[in-house]
Parts: C-alpha cells; sequence; structure tokens
C-alpha cells in the first residue's frame, strides 16, 4: 500500500464539516496506487474515496477533477466529485490537496474474458466522444516530452541493451509524432491509466472506471492501445490475445469508427503505450520517492511487452 500523507479518523472530524456528508465514521487506506494518498471514507451519507494528491498541485487538480464532473454528467461510469459549502471540488487537507469522490460498486475484473473487453471498449469510446466538448486542456503529462525529460534520468541504470532499446524506441516515436498522418489523428481528453485494477465490474457488467490522475489530452488511439497492451494480453508473455483484442476493438468502433490515419499508425501506438509504461516503472524503481510503504511495479513487464510489440507487430487497424 502506498500512503505517503497519513490520515486519521480523528483528523477528519472538522475537515470533514465542510462537505453535506454528515460525520466521517470510517476510514480505511486502499493498497493500490503509486502516485497518491487513497482511503475508503465510510460517512453518515454512504460510502466514498478520499484522494491526498501528492504530485499534482491545486492549480493542475481542475483538469482531472473537472473532468470527472464533465463524464458523469453525460452518463460515464465514473466516480462524481463531492463539492464542499463553497462548491470547492479541491480543498487542502495535511497541507495538501485532498478530494472526495463517490464509490463506484463492484469489483476488478483481473481475468478478464472477451465479454469483459467488449464493456471496456464501449465505455472507452463512449468516453472519448462524451469529452469532446470539455473546455479545459492539458496535455498528456507521461507523454513524448516526459519520455524525452525522464529518459536520461534511468539510462544509467540500464545495461547496454536496454539503453539501446530505450534510445531507438523514443527516436522512432519522435519520428511518428512529427508526421502529418499523426496530426490528423482524433484527439481529447483520454484515461491514459485504463488498467484492470481501475475499472469495476458487477458480475459481466462494467460499473465504472475511476483514477483520472494522468489524464491528459492526447492521440483517442493512444489511450485504446494503453488499454489493450493490459486487457488483452497474456501476462506471462506479453503477446497479444486475438479474441480479447477483437472483442475490444469491435466494440469499440461500433460507437467511434477509426481513420485511415488510425489504422495504419495502430502498430506504432501500441509499441508507445508498451514505451510509456516501461518508462515511467523504470523511474519509479531508480529515482524512487519516499512512502510509508511503497513497492514499484515491476519494470520488466513492460520491456517484455514493448519487446514483443516489435517482434510481432499487430495488424493495422480493420476498418
Amino acid at each position: 500500500m502506498a500512503v505517503f500523507t497519513a490520515v486519521t479518523l480523528d483528523d477528519l472530524t472538522q475537515w470533514i464539516k465542510q462537505f453535506p456528508l454528515g460525520q466521517a465514521l470510517a476510514l480505511n487506506g486502499i493498497a493500490s496506487g503509486i502516485e497518491n494518498s487513497n482511503f475508503f471514507l465510510t460517512t453518515e451519507r454512504g460510502e466514498y474515496v478520499l484522494t491526498v494528491f501528492e504530485n499534482l498541485d491545486f492549480e493542475q487538480l481542475p483538469f482531472y477533477i473537472q473532468l470527472m464532473r464533465h463524464l458523469a454528467e453525460r452518463g460515464i461510469p465514473v466516480p462524481a466529485p463531492v463539492a464542499n459549502a463553497h462548491g470547492e471540488l479541491v480543498v487542502a487537507l495535511h497541507g495538501k490537496p485532498a478530494a472526495i469522490v463517490s464509490k463506484l460498486d463492484g469489483s476488478s475484473q483481473m481475468d478478464p474474458q472477451p465479454v469483459h473487453c467488449a464493456e471496456v471498449g464501449t465505455m472507452l469510446a463512449r468516453m472519448h466522444l462524451a469529452a469532446q466538448d470539455f473546455p479545459l486542456s492539458q496535455p498528456n503529462l507521461r507523454g513524448l516530452d516526459w519520455w524525452r525529460a525522464t529518459a536520461p534520468a534511468v539510462l544509467p541504470h540500464l545495461s547496454d541493451e536496454n539503453a539501446r532499446l530505450l534510445r531507438e524506441e523514443i527516436a522512432l516515436q519522435e519520428e511518428c509524432a512529427a508526421s502529418p498522418a499523426y496530426a490528423r489523428l482524433p484527439r481529447g481528453p483520454v484515461h491514459a491509466d485504463l488498467f484492470r485494477n481501475n475499472v469495476m465490474f458487477v458480475g459481466e457488467k462494467l460499473s465504472g472506471c475511476f483514477d483520472f490522475y494522468f489524464a491528459g489530452v492526447d492521440t483517442w488511439l493512444f489511450d485504446l492501445a494503453v488499454t489493450v497492451n493490459d486487457w488483452c494480453i497474456d501476462l506471462a508473455t506479453g503477446q497479444l490475445d486475438p479474441a480479447r483484442v477483437r472483442a475490444l476493438l469491435d466494440a469499440y468502433r461500433a460507437v467511434r469508427p477509426f481513420t485511415g490515419d488510425e489504422m495504419a499508425a495502430w502498430p506504432t501506438l501500441l509499441r508507445a503505450a508498451a514505451l510509456r509504461f516501461w518508462l515511467s516503472r523504470l523511474y519509479d524503481l531508480h529515482v524512487p520517492r519516499a512512502a510509508e510503504l511503497l513497492t514499484p511495479h515491476d519494470p520488466t513487464h513492460f520491456e517484455r511487452i514493448l519487446r514483443e510489440r516489435i517482434a510481432t507487430p499487430a495488424p493495422g487497424l480493420a476498418a
């Protein structure tokens, strides 16, 4: 469990009064995540999630919190932020930004089948379309600029072979991003971290998705590639499972058909999505932050996926 900021029930006795939630009755740390301190919060009005933000400041947070509210208001199953008596969605707790959002029903599906992948594909396409008119904008903060800036910090820790792989992949993605075809890819606000543990199901029905704190404006195809690289693979090998890939992509395209540029760019964007998480996990491993208890994710998982996407390129998307 990653808890950077300790919060107790006593800490909330006065703080919670600014929200229309009644008294805080129970508070339990959530045993996942490495970016923020998260807690299940029980109040007299129901179940919620309290997040204390460790890396995002008050100026950065409106994009994420307002995006969640925007999506919730348009029927996308995401946590709805709770405003305080002054209409504020982000308030200070122990000197850090904090927010309360509604708690989703269900549980994560860690062994997804095609039926689950189809649910995810439908929801992701609906989310992309619903966010088109979101008025705020910020780039994907873990995009190409971050890759360029972060690589020098991890390269000294890598083998010669992996250092070469990292340099070559960033160069390839720079070339792709500079192309006219890439500029034509549809884009807008994206989740950018839609892993299995960030989606909830009740039975085979998707009940919601959460953890929007890597969201930003990027290509919709990159968001889809991040999702496929987690939901549709054999975890041991990183290989794509054709049945799950087909289910997710068919469900997505039924809501939002792909453009010709997207069809051609798909293999490269799958590599970009693998590179992004390989690099971030390398960074968390070799440039760690203090926390009460923090176990970085294994970077070799996404190294394996990246090498697999290189060795066995996915076919371009079908119409």
